[in-house]
């Protein structure tokens, strides 16, 4: 089978992943599926690992497959698996769990002491077929297009998982900030709208991504290079500041914005990285205010999600790419040429 290989780190984009022939996986235990995959999402975090950034933090054999926003169409299972069956379209966390430490018995998908997540420790779905488990597919509703779904794998969730944390302390005439309206971003838009009654600030350096940000329910627009951030919040929160706050940038310049644009008691979201924290510790003691980390959520947040998109209220804005235009996406993306989610459709 076909499958994009990262073989070495590099920053230049343009030779990142190589596309060659590759075995198709097989099943060697009775919990896997193997999914023909239709569509896999595009992520900021595919750069950063063909950069070696996540090198440091989980364990990387090189070559690997690249691709952990993943959807598609069952092809195999194990001979225990019961919720699948061939032919069935599914959608895949992009963590494959144990089920059995502490933390996958509390639910917390992203704790699990014995993971694999493709993509990133493990072949992803930038490639015709994906090894996966049950415990990683959820079945798609009729009507659903797997190419369609496939980046809220982690796009969707992982915003989703920010924006559910951020709307249980979000109140009616409270105002959430959302900072960066890109694959994650227009998401979140879109989650804080559907499950909260406050006011919305879209921040964007981009028109056309702030456009997106009011179609899919913010009140009020701002682009940095235009405005003054600070000042735009304080004057549309009559100096209160947001309740919420979700970076979805998570560069030096966004996570400044914490002290002057959090209301007392509020909360900023680091959800993308890349960037620091450099705030003095007396800032956060004045300000009682937290910065809150977030990874991908939990395996029934992405059942929640996909509901969520039955019913309407979340789209995904996306461009198709084949899977020989991989290191042409890795390029849109480093200078911000792509609007909402890029998919490879292998």
């Amino acid at each position: 089978m076909r499958a994009a290989r990262l073989h070495e780190y590099t920053d230049d984009m343009s030779e990142g992943l190589t596309v060659e022939e590759i075995d198709r996986p097989e099943i060697t235990r009775s919990d896997e599926v193997i999914v023909e995959v239709e569509g896999a999402g595009w992520c900021q975090t595919d750069n950063h690992i063909i950069e070696g950034m996540w090198e440091q933090y989980v364990p990387q054999s090189l070559p690997m497959t690249l691709g952990h926003e993943n959807a598609g169409i069952v092809a195999e299972t194990g001979n225990e698996v019961e919720i699948v069956e061939e032919g069935d379209p599914v959608i895949c966390h992009p963590v494959q769990t144990c089920g059995t430490c502490r933390a996958c018995r509390q639910g917390e998908t992203m704790y699990c002491e014995n993971q694999s997540f493709n993509g990133l420790t493990t072949d992803g779905g930038f490639a015709d077929y994906l090894l996966t488990n049950e415990r990683a597919v959820i079945p798609l509703p009729d009507g659903v297009d797997p190419t369609d779904i496939a980046p809220h794998a982690d796009a969707g969730i992982t915003a989703y998982h920010a924006a559910k944390k951020a709307v249980r302390k979000l109140n009616p005439g409270d105002h959430a900030v959302i900072v960066g309206i890109g694959g994650l971003g227009h998401i979140g838009v879109q989650v804080v709208d559907a499950m909260s009654a406050a006011q919305i600030t879209a921040v964007d350096i981009k028109d056309s991504a702030l456009e997106l940000a009011e179609e899919g329910g913010a009140d009020h627009l701002v682009n940095p290079e235009k405005e003054d951030v600070r000042e735009f919040v304080d004057s549309v929160t009559d100096g209160t500041g947001a309740a919420q706050v979700l970076d979805f940038v998570g560069a030096d310049v966004t996570t400044e914005y914490a002290p002057d644009i959090t209301a007392a008691g509020g909360d900023h979201h680091i959800i993308g990285y890349g960037g620091h924290i450099h705030e003095p510790a007396q800032a956060l003691v004045n300000g009682e205010f937290s910065y809150v980390g977030n990874i991908v959520g939990q395996y029934t947040e992405l059942q929640e999600l996909v509901a969520l998109v039955e019913q309407g209220d979340v789209n995904l804005h996306t461009s198709r790419y084949e899977l020989g235009d991989v290191n042409t996406v890795a390029e849109k993306l480093e200078h911000r040429e792509i609007d909402g989610r890029a998919v490879i459709t292998p």
